[in-house]
Formats: C-alpha cells, sequence, structure tokens
C-alpha cells in the first residue's frame, strides 16, 4: 500500500511545480478521490498496527508528501500543520473512524438505526408492553395540560384541580416559531411549578 500511494503522489510532482500546474483545490480532490481511498483500503482489519510507531510514522509520511505539494510549502513544516492548512485530518484519526464505523455497522448488536430484512424484525406484539390503570387518583391536586399549535398561533393552557373542584386556570400564549410539543413541555412545566409552590405553601 506506501509503494502504491508513493508512485500515485510523486507522479503528482510534475503537475504540481509552483508556478503551473494543478490547483490547490485540484490536489484535495486528487487526495480525497484517489489517495485517500488507497490509503484506507483494509483500515479496519490493521488499524490497530498503528499503535506502533513505526507503522504510525510511514502512513504519515505518505500523508505529509500529498500535503506539500497541495499547500507548496517548505519541507521543514511539520504534519500536523500541514493538515490545518489545508483543512484535513491527521491520517491515523481517520483511519480510527473508519475501523469504529466499521465495527458499528457491521458488528453484532443493533448499536444504530440500518436497514434490517423484513423476517428479522421484532413483532409489537412481542416486544411492547402494555398495563391498565384506572382513572381514580389518592391525590388532592390533579392538573391537566395541553399545548396547540395553529393558524391563531402557539399556546398552552393548564387547569389545577383541587378534590375535583377547579382551583387555577393558566393560559399561555408562545412565540410562533416553537412547536406543537414544546408548547406542552412549557404548560407540563407550569403545572409542576405550581404544585410545588401550592404544596410548600
Amino acid at each position: 500500500m506506501e509503494e502504491k500511494c508513493l508512485k500515485l503522489i510523486f507522479s503528482l510532482s510534475i503537475p504540481t511545480k509552483v508556478t503551473w500546474g494543478l490547483g490547490h483545490e485540484a490536489l484535495k480532490n486528487i487526495y480525497k478521490g484517489g489517495i485517500l481511498p488507497l490509503m484506507l483500503y483494509g483500515a479496519p482489519v490493521w488499524k490497530n498496527m498503528l499503535n506502533k510507531s513505526c507503522y504510525k510514522v510511514k502512513i504519515n509520511r505518505n500523508q505529509r508528501y500529498i500535503h506539500l505539494r497541495i499547500s507548496r510549502a517548505y519541507r521543514t513544516v511539520s504534519n500536523e500543520a500541514l493538515c490545518l492548512r489545508n483543512g484535513m485530518r491527521p491520517i491515523h484519526i481517520t483511519i480510527d473512524e473508519v475501523g469504529r464505523v466499521y465495527v458499528i455497522t457491521h458488528g453484532i448488536g443493533t448499536q444504530y438505526d440500518r436497514d434490517m430484512e423484513l423476517e428479522t424484525w421484532t413483532h409489537l406484539a412481542t416486544h411492547i408492553k402494555t398495563t391498565e390503570g384506572e382513572e381514580k387518583s389518592l391525590h388532592s391536586i390533579q392538573d391537566y395540560v395541553n399545548g396547540s399549535k395553529s393558524d391563531l398561533g402557539v399556546r398552552a393552557g393548564v387547569v389545577i384541580f383541587l378534590n375535583n373542584n377547579i382551583i387555577k386556570t393558566m393560559q399561555y400564549r408562545i412565540k410562533e416559531k416553537c412547536s406543537n410539543n414544546q408548547a406542552e413541555n412549557i404548560a407540563i412545566l407550569k403545572a409542576l411549578e405550581y404544585v410545588q409552590n401550592k404544596e410548600s405553601d
């Protein structure tokens, strides 16, 4: 892999002279579309080899060569500075990312939402458990909240009951950019604040 990368990079030496040749963006596209995929080939398999400094130096050297040609900088410039100058991440970080993504997408388990075969789907009847409850409550204070968004605006409302008697009603007008869920959350928050203050009195 190292020899192939070096051969491809050195082949760009002639068309990347300081006074003429390919431009900065063209070289970046060549790097991202041709050299980088070659350097990342099979990365999930061998990425742990970068724990050894000798292999890490080799892979960074390949990236440094192409960065020097993209930025047309002096050879004394460090690889980290070249990465910042060209707006690219160090290659060992990219390799580690590719390895992690491969483990997540091909590993055991469902660590993210991904396409699955129909026969492997979990049936809702065996996955969801329902519980039945009664409307009766032993609490003396009850509250009912609602949030809505329409052409008239976004609003939230709260009704507080004490021993089945209405003791407090609250209405709020919210900014139009808020969603229906945000209006309901505000109503819940105001109801909880009132109940908390009521119990502390």
